[in-house]
């Protein structure tokens, strides 16, 4: 006789069992099987579901280690606060710097590679605010040391890239131009200064819609929120509405062609209403 599954001639044929079958199909496998193969297929096909058991338990203990991860941000976050209540710079850096070694093992993310768009794609657009907060922190703690130039760089560079996100941009700002002028490395917080006021801050929604960050319709508008928008009171809680809002709604855009031409539509529309204003 021969396999029905491979064609080979058999002696015998085993019975697949029903229960066997459901778990290929569970993991995803997209063969169809015979009731009954031969004893080689037979072998391939137990061995695959082993195979398949094996790497569903890695991607299930890697994303619990994830979890972990996340939650254990939280305590960190707490400790470093503390910390700076303290005084106790030192040990509120070390805390800081566990924060994001965590985030980066969270988003598989490069050492001080960590973007904005890290979080777009999550439920944790919240953490952006974290995130800056921390920053901020930062700088001012890497400010008490000349030996800790580079790192307070480094912290502004970051601080200018999430800030624009957040709802606490217009008070950092106040703040940083504040303490720029007893800092010790006032040259560092300007600079910081300059990046916020030349950084622009991705307009999800539209960069989702137009596919680019460069496309003209979302240079417009980015200008309309620059010249406009930040100017006023009204406009900068619409902004930081804005922030908090359009990253999941990017991200639904991301997933539907239909809706990015709907979006499209509707923003150049808001665009030809704002060129008639001016």
């Amino acid at each position: 006789m021969n396999c029905p599954r491979c064609g080979n001639k058999a002696s015998e044929l085993v019975t697949l069992d029903p229960a066997l079958i459901a778990k290929i199909k569970e993991e995803g496998g997209t063969e169809s099987l015979p009731a009954q193969v031969c004893s080689n297929c037979f072998s391939q096909v137990a061995g695959s579901v082993a195979r398949g058991s094996v790497l569903m338990a890695r991607e299930k203990a890697k994303e619990q280690k994830r979890l972990m991860l996340w939650k254990s941000r939280v305590n960190l976050i707490r400790k470093a606060r503390t910390c700076m209540q303290d005084k106790a710079f030192s040990d509120a850096a070390v805390a800081y710097e566990k924060y994001f070694k965590v985030l980066e093992m969270v988003f598989d993310a490069e050492k001080n590679s960590l973007t904005p768009e890290h979080f777009k794609d999550s439920a944790r657009t919240q953490e952006l605010t974290v995130v800056a907060s921390a920053y901020w922190d930062l700088l001012r703690i890497y400010d008490t040391s000349s030996k800790y130039g580079e790192r307070q760089k480094q912290a502004a560079q970051k601080l200018a890239v999430f800030l624009r996100f957040t709802p606490i941009h217009p008070d950092i700002i106040r703040k940083a131009e504040i303490f720029a002028k007893q800092a010790k490395n006032p040259d560092v917080i300007k600079s910081f200064l300059k990046m916020s006021q030349d950084q622009r801050g991705r307009c999800f929604i539209a960069t989702a819609a137009f596919e680019s960050p460069d496309a003209p319709e979302v240079m417009i508008l980015k200008n309309f929120r620059d010249d406009y928008l930040l100017h006023k009171s009204w406009g900068r809680v619409f902004v930081e509405i804005y922030y908090r809002i359009s990253p999941p709604l990017a991200r639904i855009l991301d997933k539907s062609m239909s809706l990015k031409a709907l979006a499209r539509g509707l923003l150049r529309r808001l665009i030809g209403f704002l060129a008639h204003r001016q």
